[in-house]
C-alpha cells in the first residue's frame, strides 16, 4: 500500500511538471522587416530613431537590411562595411550639398516572404541637400519606396512586393497580421513617420524580451517547475509520516 502511494503522489508530481513545461511559448515569434543602421569606422549600429527623423553629416552612412528578427539584439546587419571612401568615390563634393553613403542589402532567401527573390545588395551615394534626412537621401537613388499607413517602411525598390512588417514563426515560415505600432529607438511611429523597423514593444512581447533564444523554457517556468516540484516532494513526506 505504501508503495502504491508513494507511486501516485509521484505521477502527480510527473503531471503536473509537464503541465508547467507545455504552458511555455514552443517557438518565439519575429518580424519581417527593413531595419535601419547607422555605419562608422567600427561597424554597423542599429540606428535610435527612424530614417525620417536621422539628419545625417556630410560622409556619413546609412544601412538597410530586409531581414527576419525579434527584436533590436537579434536583427541582422547589412552585410557589405559602411565604407564612405568607396561607396562615395565617383561622386566628388559640391557647394550646397551632401553625400550620404547607402548601403541596401535585401537579405537572403530564408528572409524573403513566400514567392520572393530578394534582389542583389548594392550600395549608392545619394547627393542631397543640407538639411536633408536619411530618408530623403533613400528616396533620391532607390525608388519605389513604399510605406504603411502609419508611416513604416515596407518596401526599398520595389522589395518586397507585398508586406511590411508582418508576424512570422519562430522558424521563419508563415505569417501573422501583427505590424504593430510605437515609438522610441527606431520603431513605427505614424505621427513621427519615422520606422524602419517593427515595434519593439510588440517583438519584445512576442519573444518573451531581447536577446534571448526563444527556443527553451523561460526562467518563470523553471521557476513554476522548482515549486511544483517541492510541493510534490512536500506531500511524498508528510504521507510517509502518517502511515509510519
Amino acid at each position: 500500500m505504501r508503495r502504491a502511494g508513494r507511486t501516485t503522489a509521484l505521477l502527480v508530481v510527473l503531471g503536473a511538471v509537464l503541465a508547467v513545461l507545455g504552458a511555455g511559448p514552443a517557438q518565439a515569434a519575429g518580424y519581417r522587416y527593413w531595419s535601419f543602421w547607422e555605419g562608422s569606422g567600427s561597424g554597423w549600429t542599429y540606428a535610435t530613431q527612424g530614417p525620417s527623423l536621422v539628419r545625417p553629416d556630410d560622409g556619413a552612412v546609412q544601412g538597410f537590411r530586409f531581414s527576419v528578427s525579434k527584436d533590436s539584439q537579434d536583427s541582422a546587419k547589412p552585410r557589405r562595411a559602411p565604407e564612405f571612401a568607396k561607396i562615395c568615390a565617383d561622386t566628388p563634393a559640391e557647394d550646397g550639398t551632401k553625400r550620404i553613403a547607402l548601403v541596401i542589402d535585401p537579405g537572403t532567401a530564408a528572409d524573403a516572404p513566400a514567392g520572393e527573390t530578394p534582389p542583389t545588395q548594392r550600395t549608392a551615394c545619394a547627393r542631397v541637400a543640407p538639411d536633408a534626412s536619411a530618408a530623403e537621401a533613400l528616396a533620391s537613388v532607390a525608388k519605389p519606396l513604399r510605406y504603411s499607413s502609419d508611416a513604416m517602411l515596407c518596401a526599398i525598390s520595389g522589395y518586397p512586393g507585398s508586406g511590411c512588417g508582418e508576424q512570422v514563426s519562430g522558424d521563419g515560415n508563415g505569417s501573422g497580421n501583427s505590424s504593430g505600432s510605437g515609438n522610441g529607438t527606431g520603431t513605427p511611429d505614424a505621427s513621427a513617420s519615422d520606422s524602419a523597423s517593427p515595434a519593439g514593444s510588440a517583438a519584445s512581447s512576442a519573444s518573451g524580451g531581447s536577446g534571448g533564444s526563444g527556443g527553451g523554457p523561460s526562467a518563470g517556468v523553471l521557476v513554476g517547475v522548482g515549486a511544483v516540484l517541492l510541493l510534490g516532494i512536500a506531500a511524498v513526506v508528510q504521507a510517509r509520516r502518517r502511515r509510519g
